[in-house]
């Protein structure tokens, strides 16, 4: 065993002597030791019920013959943080959870883990983590909260943002606005949309690293319970079998990972969250992989934002499993990938059945015939930006309007519910991507009071920054490269005509090259809005979005 290097010998008498303190027995000393990483906090709620699911786990895994052992990660709720300087300490999270929890883990020489993650950053990190640690984890997130309902209708978090712009616009008053404060958010949870954090938990399902219903028994259901003592027994087993995160995350796996997040319609974020986890194992994820995978993968989901499903309708309908089913009947996964039940893909999802097919469409009758996700390239983006396009309404899909260029998220925000955007329009914001903002922050605010004035089938807008899975409309993201290092969204101008086009991925702005090369020559670097502590490091190391905003020493080949 790993932790035999802690606890054997004359030599790690005082590491024993530690454990005494802690009031281990020697028994349990003996056994394999589990480490237990669990994100539960009091200020997100996807992360308030965690502490419940970590002691299911740690029962399953000490009935398992383990001793398990529980230490913490971090998170952060994106809603809380949106809108201010907190959002600049999001996306930057998930380095310090994976760089943590390595630390943590290889410094105590586990002999497995246990990783209790539930929102944002939070997944993602701690599959970066385990993909450096390589010992036999399982993932068993805390679970999506229940929809709300206002009005006789279900809602969600999107709802209330766009409620917001709705009240600025004068349409919505002030009792129902505080309606919709009161009762769209219900339940502990991660929030019941298709946001990012239920894609990345979904996602854990297809990449073979959760079991099943993972992405989608609700957080409240006791179901959820078992789930986590079922994660326990799972780990024993993986630990006997010798199978580890590296069998588990393969490049197959990721690509299965991408077909599914097309399928289901995930965040844009996965975009983000998917190149960083390839990148631990050694594998050089392209954004631009989307395209061919979104051209012959349909879209069977619309869960909110972009339609009225929530994450409780896909868990009744048969969750993942059953989606993964409908795409390994035609042939888009590799059904041959290993997974934490011992078994392969194709073997946990044989069985699978499609409960309701308005929830899950069958590939027969897709949402569309293409993905969720696609991937737009031109002068204005060379190196790619990410639309969520299962979230646009058709006629935004090709769009030509002017550029009403923003240097941040406040100005922007404050011309949208000012009433100076008008129908047409292209609103850019920029020195928001991963170097610039410092920590690329996520544009929900905008995008809602866009959608909330009336603006979503009309106005589009344009970041080097990203949104949140609640974001929805004409919202292209991750435009690479970003304007903090010179990239060609730094040298638009006010009025310049922008020219989107999502059926042949391309986004373009109508200007000559000649023209661009004269900006880019007057162009001067802007220093960061935040240049101290975590940020000043972190903004000095880190990539654009299109390499999925990973970590690299400045110089270093």
């Amino acid at each position: 065993m790993k932790s035999d290097n802690m606890k054997q010998g004359d030599q790690q008498a005082p590491a024993r002597s530690l454990l005494n303190a802690l009031g281990y027995t020697a028994e349990e000393i003996a056994k394999p030791m589990v480490g237990i990483v669990c994100s539960y906090n009091e200020i997100v709620p996807g992360h308030m019920n965690l502490d419940k699911i970590a002691e299911a786990v740690k029962l399953g895994v000490a009935e398992a013959g383990g001793t398990p052992v529980m230490f913490p990660a971090i998170a952060v709720c994106d809603g809380i943080a949106m809108g201010h300087i907190g959002m600049k300490y999001s996306l930057v999270t998930r380095d310090l959870i994976a760089d943590s929890t390595e630390a943590m883990a290889i410094a105590h020489q586990f002999d497995a883990l246990v990783m209790i993650p539930n929102c944002d950053k939070n997944v993602p990190g701690l599959l970066m983590a385990a993909a450096r640690v390589n010992v036999p984890t399982v993932f068993v997130s805390g679970g999506p909260m229940l929809a709300g309902h206002v009005g006789g209708k279900k809602r969600s978090l999107s709802s209330m943002f766009e409620a917001v712009g709705a009240h600025a616009a004068g349409t919505m008053s002030d009792e129902e606005m505080l309606e919709f404060e009161e009762k769209v958010c219900p339940t502990c949870g991660s929030c019941s949309g298709m946001y990012t954090a239920n894609s990345m938990n979904c996602l854990t399902e297809a990449l073979g690293m959760g079991l099943r219903g993972n992405g989608t028994i609700p957080a409240v259901y006791s179901e959820r319970l078992k789930l986590a003592k079922k994660a326990g027994y799972a780990v024993m087993d993986l630990l006997k079998k010798n199978i580890r995160p590296r069998d588990i995350i393969t490049k197959d796996a990721i690509l299965n990972a991408l077909t599914v997040d097309m399928a289901l319609g995930c965040s844009t974020n996965s975009m983000l969250h998917l190149p960083a986890i390839a990148h631990e194992i050694g594998f050089d994820f392209d954004i631009a992989f989307a395209n061919p995978i979104s051209e012959k993968t349909p879209n069977l989901c619309h869960l909110a934002p972009a339609g009225p499903t929530y994450m409780e309708d896909l868990n009744e309908a048969g969750g993942v499993y059953a989606v993964m089913k409908e795409l390994a009947d035609i042939g888009l996964l590799n059904t041959e990938c290993m997974t934490v039940t011992g078994k392969t893909i194709g073997e946990n999802i044989k069985n699978s059945i499609n409960l309701n097919e308005e929830v899950i469409r069958p590939v027969s009758n897709p949402y569309s015939k293409t993905g969720g996700l696609a991937v737009l390239k031109g002068n204005l983006a060379p190196d790619g930006s990410v639309v969520k396009r299962s979230a646009v309404v058709e006629e935004m899909m090709v769009h030509e309007g002017p550029a009403r260029v923003f240097e941040c998220e406040e100005d922007a925000i404050e011309a949208i519910l000012g009433g100076k955007i008008k129908e047409g329009d292209v609103v850019v914001i920029r020195y928001e991507g991963p170097k610039g903002g410092p920590g690329m922050r996520e544009m929900l605010n905008p995008t809602s009071a866009i959608a909330g004035m009336g603006l979503g089938s009309t106005v589009a807008l344009i970041t080097d920054g990203r949104f949140s899975g609640a974001s929805r409309g004409a919202s292209i993201g991750h435009v690479s490269p970003e304007a903090a290092v010179g990239g060609p969204i730094a040298l638009v101008r006010e009025g310049d005509i922008i020219q989107i086009d999502i059926p042949n991925m391309t986004l373009n702005m109508k200007v000559s090259d000649e023209e661009l090369a004269k900006r880019k020559a007057e162009w001067q670097p802007k220093e960061p809005s935040v240049n101290t502590g975590y940020l000043k490091r972190y903004c000095a190391m880190v990539t654009s979005g299109n390499r999925g905003a990973i970590l690299e020493v400045p110089g270093a080949q």
